[in-house]
């Protein structure tokens, strides 16, 4: 009897210990999106919070992947992790390392010989999946807060909307002539430092229609010439663990609905222009067998706001730079 119950006792905790295991790779596996945080470089802004505007009333996640060295002061971003480390997922990498250490304590013990036989070590298997409950609830608690980005104050400053009146429900070729957009620039005081012409804004259109395709279709040759270097290295990462995860992210029906320019700026020869757009599209994580939906909408629109950073050098084409996710969700 006491040799079944040991037996039992093993079969247990592995269970519990495996599963713990999986939950907290599932929390890491699908925890990215493109856009759904803050990725890549606005330059020495980067770790600046754009300007809120009416289309994003609500301060822009901080980019938290990123090759742009981080300055000693990041305020309103001082919660952001280091330049160039991964968000954590639900257990991020502390507890990943807490949860592989107990999973191989325990293991090891029990290969030895030493972990859950008889009557009380029974009763310490007990105590240590107790334990070990206990420290996956600590971690989800504890990475689920930081998870939430302490935003701080953004800039109120006026930003310039790229629709001509109120009652636009919007896309940016309807925006309104040249000299309705110098009127609205006279009477706003606006970050745009550049002096964005009607065609700029055409562009941003449509490399948002561009992109966003292109990673529905995982064209990475499109993405490659519509994007910056760091960018697209972010981009493919999120592609390749979709690809690793057996599901596909499908992206089509991308509409433009309304846009602000939150700022734009020239520093060391380049010139940087961040946007809030809010554009609706239907989005889909599906099964790449069979199709079936794993989360979204693949059958009717959503509407998204996020903070777009397109860069450039005189005389070359826009590209995108940088994604940041709102605190705003449309319906």
């Amino acid at each position: 009897m006491p040799r079944a119950v040991s037996r039992f006792a093993k079969v247990a905790a592995i269970a519990v210990l495996t599963g713990a295991t999986v939950f907290a790779s599932i929390g890491e596996a699908d925890a990215r999106r493109a856009g759904s945080f803050g990725f890549g470089s606005r330059g020495t802004r980067t770790f600046q919070a754009p300007p809120v505007t009416r289309t994003a009333p609500a301060p822009a996640a901080p980019i938290d992947r990123s090759m742009t060295t981080r300055p000693q002061t990041t305020a309103p971003y001082a919660s952001q992790q280091p330049a160039g480390v991964q968000r954590p997922g639900m257990f991020g990498g502390f507890g990943r390392s807490m949860i592989g250490g107990l999973v191989a304590g325990g293991l090891l013990g029990m290969l030895l010989g030493h972990g859950f036989g008889g009557g009380f070590g029974f009763l310490g298997m007990l105590l240590q999946v107790a334990l070990i409950g206990m420290a996956i609830s600590f971690a989800m608690r504890y990475f689920a807060n930081r998870r939430q980005p302490s935003y701080g104050a953004a800039s109120q400053g006026a930003a310039h909307s790229m629709a001509s009146s109120a009652n636009s429900s919007f896309n940016i070729p309807s925006i309104g002539s040249a000299a309705g957009l110098g009127q609205s620039r006279q009477s706003a005081k606006t970050d745009d430092e550049i002096g964005l012409k009607q065609t700029d804004l055409d562009n941003f259109e449509q490399l948002l229609t561009e992109v966003q395709t292109a990673y529905g279709s995982e064209d990475y040759a499109t993405l490659r010439r519509l994007t910056t270097p760091e960018a697209m290295s972010y981009l493919a990462e999120e592609l390749g663990e979709n690809a690793t995860n057996g599901v596909r992210n499908e992206v089509s029906d991308v509409k433009l609905l309304q846009g602000d320019i939150a700022e734009a700026w020239r520093e060391d020869g380049s010139e940087y222009a961040t946007l809030a757009m809010r554009y609706s599209s239907i989005d889909a994580l599906v099964e790449r067998a069979g199709g079936r939906v794993v989360s979204g909408d693949n059958n009717h629109p959503t509407e998204t706001a996020e903070v777009w950073t397109f860069v450039r050098k005189p005389g070359t084409d826009w590209k995108l730079a940088a994604i940041q996710g709102t605190e705003q969700r449309a319906a």
